[in-house]
Parts: structure tokens; C-alpha cells; sequence
């Protein structure tokens, strides 16, 4: 057997109200991917803060190369050759690809930073990763993707022996996440252990040399990744079987709810349209796709129907049977019962450093106050708590902090947020993003349920399959205009018609 470069012996860590890590034991070779699998909420993320030095207040042992060790912070865990990359990633916009690179490990000369070293060092880093980037180049000039190449360049930087990569791929288009698993498995094929974290599970099946499941803090699993199928996988990760995900939806598709014609949008600062010649509307009880690769203006669309994005508007707005002006903001759109759900739960969707009930009632505020200037807390409250339990959102309480949940458990936040405003058409931008595949079967039936409350759906997502299994009609864009439009009632379009429309152009 290979030998083990990482060791952990019966962890437990305990949070208030809530035991995060029960007695798990996990272990990495050498040289190896190893895939930890589980539900939001399941202890990933806890476990490889263990790991990293952030959590320090644990029971259990950890075994670095044969020998017991104790982080007592990041900068440790670094030192002894352990490197995370966040989903969220760590970079500075407004530098360039040196200096983060380097941030927090500059090399210095009788105090000054040898530029020199550190620009050579980067390009040779940039180089075995296949990047032909300009060291001096400004981060937030980058792709995404080139952006979380930055990011493990930045791990080798420090010569990491074991990387630990959460959710890599989570935002990245289809290209750029084949490129980033090619690089993953380059990585280990130069002795480098990575432990892969992903909802993705057919990436991890494809990569992966071992795999571990972990369900409420416990381990559940762990053995050969040949030895697992999608099936055996999901089942071990929720504890039960999921029947299907997408179910099939009967429903009456009523009026139209919300039209748009001849809509675009100038975006001044940069001088260029962004969003052109949009014709597209949605009816109610209907569930539409919006695909298309990233930056092809799906967002900017959303956002300006919503009335929240700056820029010149132009073209007509039908809402409720009826030609209106556009929304001068969200809180106009949302009283009028249109809600959008943004993708950046973190930036915009959330208040992190608040609690479950503040951020869930916050759009909705005035359902609680009965016209007066009081909030009825225990009508809130019981609101907010069958909306969790509806949800299935981890926490002990409606008043623990969003900041402290996991990533798909903040996005369950950003739903509930939503239906609690009781919408009359919803747009869902990347409502599934980070979110794992039991909980993803649950959105799924959730929208399908709300279409059949008569709700207008308009629903934003980059991942083929869902678009496909939960759309009646597909809009798809590229650069910011409508390249291809589908009736998907009998589901018979495929993700190659899709991919198709995203990048050429095609109607069926």
C-alpha cells in the first residue's frame, strides 16, 4: 500500500448547538486525488480547516509525514506544505499576478522585495501551468479560469505538498473546467496529493483515485474510486435513494406574466451595449432556461428587468398584462411581486455578518408589519422557521449567523429570502451553484412546485442538465443577444442543441 502522507485520527469538532465532526478519520497518499464527498453541511469544510490551521480547537491527531502535528494557524499548515484554494477565491482585483502571488510571502533583501526574483519565479510557475499571462498583468483582467490558475500557482508558489482544492469548477464553464481537472491530474502525476472537494460528481468519478463520503460529521466511506458509481455515491452522501432528478410537471401554463421587447442596455462607463435587441417573455406556471457560457449577458439581463443594474435602458416592458416603465429599482420590482435571486450570494444576496431571520424576512419586511411601523418577530419568526425546515437549511436555529453556514446552505438562505416575498415571477440566478446533489433534487421539486402555484420562472443556470431537465422553453444567449430559442415542453432538445445555440446560433 502507498504510504500516507496526511493522517487524521477520530477528529470531533463542536460548534455551539451543533457537533460539525464526529470521530472522523480521513487519510491521503502520496502522489494520489483524493475525492471528499458528502452533503452541505456534511463537514468538508470543517475538516479541512482542521487541516489548514483555522479551526484549533478539536479533539483528535493529525499525522503529517509520520509525524503527530499541531497547526495553531494558517501560516503553520503553509509552512508544512498545505494549501487550500477556497470556492470564493482569495485574490486582489486591482493587483497583478506577481504581486499576489507573492502577497504575504514576499521576497525581500535587506528590506526591500527582490521584483526581480519574484517576476522570474512567477512566469516559471505561469509556464508549467500552461499560462501565457504577462506576470504585470491585473488580476481583475482575468477569466475566471485564468483566475483560479492564479490561485494554485500561488500553492506551488509556496511548495505545497498537499493542495486542497473546494469546489474548483463551481464556476467555470464547461472549457476552462476540462482544462483545470487536466491540470489536477498533471499535478498528481508529479507526486503532488490533492484532496478535491466537488459537488460535481461526475468529475470526481473521472478523476478521483480515492474517495470519501462524509454524512453529519461522520465518515461513511472510504475506499477505491473505480469501486463507486454515480448511484452507490449519492446514495452513501444523502443516506437514501433519490428517485429522479427532475420530475416530470402537469401544469396549465396561464398568461403572459412578463414580456420584454427590443431590450437593451448601454453600459456607460465602458462604453458598449452589454445587453441587445432582447425580445423574451415568460408565462405563468411556466419555468424558462436562460443558458449560455459566461459573459453572455444573462446576468446583465436579469438585473435590468429588475431595475438593478446602472446603465442606459431602452425597449418595452409588459408586466402583468400590462405595458409598464421599467423598475427604478429592486425594491419597486419586488413590491410589484418580481424577485431576482442573485448568483454573488455573498456580495449581493446576503448580510453575512447577520443571522437567518434577518436576512430570510429582510425583502419581505412588510408582510411583518402589518401597514404599521413595528415587526410582528413572532409572525417573522414562524415564517422564517417553516421556510428553513422547508429548505432543509443546517443550523440550530433561525438566529445563527449566515456567515457561519456552509456555502449551500447560504444559498438555501438566498431562497428563502425569495419565497417569502411571495413572487409572482422569480428569476433564480445559479440558485443550484454550490449546492449538492440531494439538496439540488430538492430546489428542483421546489421550482416545479412553485411553477404549479402559477409562478412565472425565469431560471439562470450554467449547468446544461438542469436547464434541459427543468425548462418548458430555452432562451439562449450570446454576447449579450438571444442566439437560440427551444419549445422544451416534450424534452427532447439535448445539451449539443444548447451548446450549439451558446456558441453559433440555432432555433427548434
Amino acid at each position: 500500500m502507498e504510504e500516507y502522507i496526511l493522517q487524521m485520527n477520530h477528529i470531533t469538532k463542536e460548534f455551539p448547538g451543533v457537533k460539525a465532526l464526529d470521530d472522523v478519520t480521513f487519510g491521503v497518499r502520496r502522489g494520489e486525488i483524493h475525492a471528499l464527498c458528502g452533503e452541505n453541511g456534511a463537514g468538508k469544510s470543517t475538516l479541512m480547516k482542521v487541516l489548514s490551521g483555522e479551526h484549533t480547537d478539536y479533539t483528535g491527531e493529525l499525522v503529517l509525514n509520520g509525524e503527530a502535528v499541531k497547526f495553531r494557524g494558517i501560516k503553520e499548515s503553509e509552512i508544512a506544505g498545505i494549501a487550500i484554494i477556497h470556492q470564493e477565491l482569495g485574490l486582489i482585483q486591482t493587483m497583478n499576478v506577481c504581486e499576489n502571488i507573492f502577497l504575504g510571502n514576499e521576497v525581500c533583501h535587506n528590506g526591500y522585495i527582490d521584483w526581480d526574483y519574484e517576476y522570474q519565479k512567477t512566469k516559471e510557475l505561469l509556464d508549467d501551468l500552461n499560462l501565457k499571462i504577462n506576470p504585470k498583468t491585473r488580476v481583475g483582467n482575468l477569466g475566471i479560469g485564468q483566475q483560479q490558475l492564479i490561485e494554485i500557482a500561488k500553492a506551488l508558489s509556496k511548495n505545497c505538498k498537499i493542495l486542497i482544492l473546494d469546489e474548483p469548477t463551481a464556476p467555470l464553464p464547461q472549457e476552462d473546467s476540462e482544462n483545470l481537472l487536466k491540470l489536477v491530474c498533471e499535478l498528481r502525476d508529479k507526486g503532488m496529493s490533492i484532496v478535491f472537494i466537488s459537488h460535481k460528481l461526475n468529475e470526481v468519478l473521472s478523476i478521483a483515485d480515492t474517495i470519501t463520503i462524509l454524512r453529519d460529521g461522520q465518515t461513511i466511506d472510504s475506499r477505491p474510486a473505480k469501486e463507486f458509481t454515480q448511484e452507490t455515491l449519492i446514495n452513501g452522501m444523502v443516506g437514501r435513494e433519490l428517485n429522479t432528478r427532475f420530475e416530470s410537471r402537469n401544469c396549465e401554463i396561464g398568461d403572459v406574466a412578463l414580456r420584454v421587447s427590443d431590450w437593451s442596455v448601454y453600459d456607460g462607463i465602458n462604453n458598449k451595449w452589454i445587453v441587445q435587441d432582447i425580445n423574451l417573455e415568460v408565462h405563468h406556471g411556466e419555468v424558462i432556461g436562460l443558458a449560455g457560457m459566461i459573459g453572455a449577458g444573462r446576468t446583465e439581463l436579469a438585473m435590468s428587468i429588475f431595475g438593478a443594474l446602472d446603465g442606459a435602458v431602452t425597449g418595452k416592458l409588459e408586466y402583468m398584462g400590462k405595458e409598464r416603465p421599467h423598475f427604478k429599482n429592486a425594491s419597486e420590482a419586488i413590491d410589484a411581486g418580481l424577485f431576482y435571486s442573485s448568483e454573488d450570494r455573498k456580495q449581493l444576496g446576503l448580510i453575512l455578518t447577520s443571522d437567518i431571520a434577518y436576512n430570510a424576512s429582510l425583502s419581505g419586511l412588510s408582510k411583518f408589519t402589518g401597514g404599521g411601523l413595528f415587526i410582528n418577530r413572532d409572525n417573522e419568526y414562524a415564517q422564517v422557521k417553516e421556510m428553513v425546515a422547508k429548505l432543509r437549511i443546517k443550523t440550530p436555529s433561525i438566529l445563527q449567523k449566515v456567515g457561519n453556514l456552509s456555502g449551500g446552505n447560504q444559498q438555501k438562505v438566498c431562497l428563502a429570502k425569495a419565497l417569502i416575498c411571495e413572487p409572482k415571477v422569480l428569476i433564480l440566478d445559479e440558485a443550484t451553484r454550490g449546492i449538492d446533489i440531494g439538496a439540488k433534487s430538492e430546489i428542483y421539486q421546489l421550482i416545479n412546485q412553485i411553477a404549479q402555484q402559477g409562478v412565472a420562472v425565469i431560471m439562470i443556470s450554467s449547468e446544461l442538465p438542469e436547464i434541459l431537465g427543468l425548462s418548458d422553453r430555452i432562451y439562449v444567449m450570446k454576447e449579450g443577444r438571444i442566439s437560440g430559442q427551444f419549445d422544451n415542453r416534450e424534452r427532447k432538445i439535448t445539451q449539443e442543441d444548447v451548446a450549439m445555440a451558446a456558441t453559433g446560433g440555432a432555433e427548434k
